[in-house]
């Protein structure tokens, strides 16, 4: 059985939500289960997840993590069979899946023989592939994420409020990360890399975007996200820059999100920092590329002006597709003809350090 986390009361009325993946995907669950907990004080909730993933429900009260090992004691139909043993065992009311792929299906199949509500979410692609297509394209804002995620509880018959307020608390800052403690003046994170070329802004820009904020404020930057790759990419800017600090590979995930839940500002690509900047509460600029927040995956309860976007009458493609997989040629430079002036300023007017 996968590892099950919380000091969790003993209560009969539980909901266990499904979603494996990815991070942005996983953080956006946050705001939507804290929606639902305020409103539902005698419920529970058990979330089926990766592993890795389970530091973002740390501390959540009525909240439980069931540990899903698709690479280990639950893959295959066999491993799924006792990833469902499991849940069953936790005799749930319903079974929330805001996953709806095939491992998660597998497991509606075989939750379906007892008398548990399942509903799953709508993803809405029918929408999706009017947005991405490069002819006849219908650019226009679908619905968000974390309103899908809800829809799925309402068609369960439960309703609750979704805002801004519904984010996480901020937690201790790690006290064995020397380059936290030499910090000064604002805590700014940035995240720079995705998993999609087209989603990245180019490093000789972000490092003028460094160099501009460093000299015009008082501020220590912090940056998070990628491998062993990217990590020797940006050694040089802590190099270069007294008050930058590289974090990547040298703290755990729960924390980096210890880090994240103190900063003053995020900024961050269309990828997963983001989205557990904002989940927190934090401030979050983000640079979009091939991508587009009208596809319903900005972070959370930002407002639409922290979304800085290519320029769409040069690249007139955008978005080419939902998650940055589909580049046509040459727009991997989409993303750069956001301007480093533009981020530096709209970083500065966030701060409220407007010039």
């Amino acid at each position: 059985m996968g590892q099950a986390t919380s000091n969790m009361p003993d209560r009969t009325k539980r909901l266990v939500i499904l979603r494996f993946s990815a991070l942005g995907d996983v953080a956006l669950t946050a705001p939507v289960l804290l929606g639902f907990l305020k409103a539902y004080p005698d419920h529970v909730l058990t979330v089926v997840t990766r592993p890795k993933y389970s530091p973002i429900f740390k501390n959540l009260t009525r909240v439980q993590v069931l540990e899903a090992q698709l690479q280990g004691e639950h893959k295959g139909i066999i491993g799924l069979f006792r990833l469902y043993k499991s849940i069953r065992e936790l005799q749930p009311k319903a079974i929330v899946d805001l996953h709806n792929v095939l491992r998660t299906k597998i497991l509606r199949f075989f939750l379906g023989f007892h008398s548990v509500k399942i509903k799953a979410i709508n993803k809405g692609r029918a929408d999706k592939r009017s947005l991405t297509r490069s002819e006849n394209k219908i650019l226009r804002p679908l619905k968000h994420t974390a309103k899908r995620y809800k829809e799925v509880f309402e068609d369960l018959g439960f309703n609750f409020d979704l805002n801004n307020t519904h984010t996480l608390p901020s937690r201790p800052m790690p006290v064995n990360i020397p380059d936290i403690a030499n910090s000064k003046g604002k805590l700014l994170g940035f995240a720079p890399f995705a998993a999609h070329e087209g989603k990245m802004y180019s490093l000789e820009k972000l490092e003028n975007v460094i160099k501009g904020l460093t000299s015009q404020l008082n501020c220590t930057i912090l940056c998070f996200g990628g491998g062993n790759k990217e990590q020797a990419a940006i050694e040089h800017w802590a190099k270069e820059f007294p008050n930058c600090y590289n974090l990547i590979g040298k703290v755990s995930f729960a924390e980096e999100l210890d880090v994240i839940s103190n900063l003053d500002l995020m900024l961050s690509m269309d990828s997963g920092n983001g989205h557990l900047a904002a989940i927190f509460g934090v401030p979050t600029l983000t640079l979009w590329g091939i991508t587009h927040p009208y596809a319903g995956f900005a972070p959370y309860g930002q407002p639409e002006e922290n979304s800085l976007l290519a320029d769409i009458a040069k690249f007139p493609k955008v978005p080419t597709s939902i998650y940055g997989n589909a580049c046509p040629p040459g727009y991997e430079e989409a993303i750069n003809t956001i301007s480093e002036d533009a981020i530096i300023s709209k970083i500065k007017a966030i701060l409220g350090h407007i010039t």
